[in-house]
């Protein structure tokens, strides 16, 4: 990958280490897109039919979806410079810590993290992701994950603008094991167990593995960590059949039919916890501002005791500018607005063609955001930002339920 190392040094001395990244579209075939996403409405299929609609974008990703049928780099974030075109893992496997700063990469050997737009019409199935243990018996890594509602995506609600997490506290594994064995006698009434939550633009939730979760229809941005793995166990979701493979996808193969297996796979304590709302949900928190400008903390806190990602929401009201200084690697998606991160355009585009190019998205690498970027509004509306950071890349971060001091 020579070429690839020549190509990313030459884009980082351009822009003194920032990396232009393309729009990277993943679809899902057993969901609805729920068309927020800035795509052109022609555009929703076009992966085809029969690989379902595109409801989501990742942004700065080296984590491959894990959709059958993908294509070999369906998943993966290209950077664009001077024509050229080259994978951001590429670029990270040849630069290491000149793109994610040595601490990342000495310790995981890669980007372990990504952010996604998760846009969907209605709910999808009550589900959880395994933990990095039980991934590892499948050769996959475990998923903690967050979300924010950018009010700027979410005009609109769609059908369902709600999220059931976890269960009720009484709930017995029992319970859940009866829920599993109705798996092919109509809707199994997982549901019946679990506790819904209004969904509110500009908050958010910290999502531990292991705990089960239905999200709803708003918009979401999710950092979380770099892998793709799930179970599903739900069987119905609006009159849609969910197979049985989508419970059982991630487990050893051995249990597929061991619904007992599949149950204690959970957290039991976290999914019933009476205090669910309390441990798990975000508002903003500021963490610095100045002459028009703010920027506040959106995803923070830890997981079993581990900060694996955080992320922040920059807004610059017009003609102001600002240094943010990071300290860590962070990837951007700018949602409203236009400006300048230094010399490079930032626009939130109003539509976006398939396989087209945008200007709203960058990778900032560990050296740029420590000495400092500088963000400025060119436009007449406010320029907002948001940007996600890698595993213990900012110690000074609130903890959940700071917001509430």
């Amino acid at each position: 990958m020579a070429n690839v190392a020549q190509l990313a040094s030459a884009a980082l001395t351009a822009t003194d280490g920032i990396l232009r990244l393309a729009p990277n579209w993943v679809p899902r075939s057993f969901l609805q897109p729920g068309r927020r996403l800035k795509l052109h409405p022609n555009d929703y299929y076009a992966y085809g039919m029969n690989r379902g609609g595109i409801d989501e974008r990742w942004f700065g990703s080296t984590t491959e979806a894990a959709n059958d049928n993908r294509n070999w780099d369906e998943g993966l974030s290209y950077c664009v410079h001077g024509g050229e075109r080259f994978l951001l893992r590429d670029a990270v496997e040849e630069l290491k810590g000149e793109i994610i700063g040595d601490a990342i990469w000495d310790k995981y050997g890669k980007w372990p993290v990504y952010s996604k737009f998760f846009d969907n019409m209605g709910p999808i199935p009550h589900h959880m992701h395994q933990n990095a243990e039980q991934a590892a018996k499948v050769g996959q890594e475990g998923k903690p994950e967050s979300y924010y509602f950018p009010p700027q995506m979410n005009a609109i609600g769609n059908n369902f603008p709600y999220t059931f997490m976890g269960f009720e506290p009484g709930t017995t594994k029992q319970d859940v094991i009866d829920c599993l064995d109705r798996w092919n006698e109509g809707d199994n009434g997982i549901l019946d167990l679990s506790k819904a939550y209004r969904l509110k633009p500009g908050t958010g939730w910290l999502i531990p593995p292991c705990v089960l979760h239905a999200p709803g229809s708003l918009v979401t941005y999710e950092p979380q960590w770099g892998s793709d793995v799930f179970g599903m166990y739900q069987n119905l979701v609006e009159g849609r059949e969910v197979p049985r493979a989508l419970l059982t996808k991630d487990f050893p193969e051995e249990f597929h039919n061991d619904n007992a297996y599949m149950v204690d796979a959970l957290d039991w304590e976290k999914n019933v916890d009476p205090n669910f709302k309390d441990s798990n949900y975000l508002e903003p928190i500021v963490s610095e501002e100045g002459d028009g400008w703010v920027d506040k903390w959106i995803v923070y806190g830890t997981v079993d005791g581990e900060q694996l990602f955080t992320a922040k929401e920059l807004t610059v009201q017009p003609g102001a500018s600002c240094t943010i200084k990071d300290g860590a690697a962070f990837s951007l998606i700018t949602v409203q607005g236009s400006g300048l991160i230094d010399d490079l355009i930032l626009q939130s585009p109003v539509m976006i063609r398939f396989g087209e190019m945008t200007e709203d998205e960058v990778f900032v690498t560990a050296k740029k955001a420590t000495s400092g970027v500088t963000i400025k509004n060119t436009g007449k509306e406010p320029l907002v930002g948001l940007r996600y950071f890698g595993p213990g890349a900012q110690p000074s971060a609130p903890a959940v339920g700071d917001a509430r001091k």
